[in-house]
């Protein structure tokens, strides 16, 4: 099958992949409506198609952050998306490179931040929980600063991790130890290409940024137990006002659905907010960021930078956010589908069905570049 679309692209990495890593890549918590909600909204947001319009250049570029990129998308951060493909982030953050767009890596990436950095000449952005070690975070902030990082994406909508059924029933969580990695093991050597590419030649994988507190042999069970243990549910709004003091760079705040909250954001000082409900995989019910985006925008009114994530699978879903308010999006499923497919390519030829279906949305929207998307657009 020749891959025409992301949904092409996600039935191949069903595919390649083993169970647990596609499930944990593709569900969402406990029932998944929010994760649901997050695709179908978009289908209910309509444009308005304009004729004998000069359509034909169409510029894709915006200026974000400082810096001229050529479309209005961000490939960000998805956890241990490097086990999906031979030290993955690093591939993608290359493919980002390649095409002009800002790759964002996880905290809890399968590759380190000095790894993902040294593959590429632009500097990429960070993302960053709250953990209660304290000392791990500020080491991370440094690593982040030596490493040339400019922009931190501070996630604030995991204070606690919600449920996920599907990684129960695929053995990445749930029951004794024994069980997951028996089940994980006999779903691994039914994905012959991917256990060779990823678990022998991959080796040895180190879990990225955590491995200096879990030490270089520590598996998947480590990894997921430290991380759970150390969500830091005490968090307020005057403890980011304590990472705004220590990072020099731009701020971006990850998790946003409600007005009063954007406004909060930007009274600290934060750069960017990402409207976001994690991909619907934290409060199963709550908005879908499409729907939670346009009260947001007018809550703010232009006084911090909007990107939005959760649901987007075009390039017209992306035309839609800009419509509604975002000045640009964050990709999470779609390129990591993209990278356990067909590895960079992979990630490339979804970046390149993105723009492309942006190009055709614009030109028949009557639109020649991205400021001419606003609400006018919509129908």
């Amino acid at each position: 099958m020749i891959p025409a679309n992301i949904d092409d692209y996600r039935l191949l990495a069903k595919k390649r992949l083993p169970k647990y890593l596609f499930e944990y890549i593709d569900g969402g918590a406990f029932s998944e409506t929010t994760l649901r909600n997050n695709t179908a909204d978009f289908q209910q947001v309509a444009l308005r198609q304009r004729v004998l319009r000069d359509i034909s250049i169409v510029d894709t570029s915006l200026s974000l952050f400082d810096r001229k990129w050529d479309l209005p998308i961000i490939l960000g951060p998805v956890g241990i998306a490097g086990l999906n493909a031979r030290r993955g982030e690093v591939l993608a953050a290359q493919a980002a490179e390649q095409k002009n767009v800002p790759f964002c890596l996880s905290t809890v990436s399968a590759c380190s931040i000095e790894e993902v950095r040294q593959g590429t000449q632009a500097p990429i952005w960070f993302q960053l929980y709250m953990i209660k070690d304290r000392g791990f975070m500020d080491a991370m902030l440094e690593r982040a600063k030596l490493t040339g990082t400019d922009t931190l994406v501070f996630t604030v909508d995991m204070p606690v991790p919600a449920t996920r059924y599907r990684d129960i029933r695929s053995g990445l969580s749930g029951g004794s130890k024994l069980r997951r990695m028996s089940t994980r093991f006999i779903q691994s050597a039914f994905s012959p290409a991917w256990a060779w590419d990823v678990g022998v030649m991959g080796r040895p994988h180190s879990l990225g940024n955590i491995a200096p507190v879990l030490g270089e042999n520590a598996g998947i069970d480590e990894f997921w137990s430290w991380l759970n243990q150390n969500f830091d549910a005490s968090v307020t709004w005057k403890t980011l006002e304590q990472i705004r003091a220590k990072w020099p760079g731009k701020l971006i705040i990850k998790g946003i659905l409600d007005p009063e909250d954007a406004k909060e954001a930007s009274k600290l000082g934060a750069d960017g907010l990402i409207v976001s409900n994690h991909g619907g995989r934290q409060l199963d019910g709550a908005l879908s960021s499409i729907r939670a985006l346009p009260a947001i925008a007018d809550a703010v009114q232009g006084d911090i930078r909007i990107l939005m994530d959760s649901g987007i699978r075009t390039g017209v879903d992306v035309v839609r956010s800009l419509a509604l308010g975002a000045d640009a999006v964050m990709l999470g499923r779609p390129w990591v589908y993209g990278l356990a497919a067909a590895k960079k390519k992979g990630v490339l030829d979804v970046l390149t069905i993105f723009e492309n279906e942006m190009r055709v949305a614009m030109a028949l929207s009557g639109c020649n570049k991205l400021t001419d998307i606003g609400s006018h657009t919509l129908a």
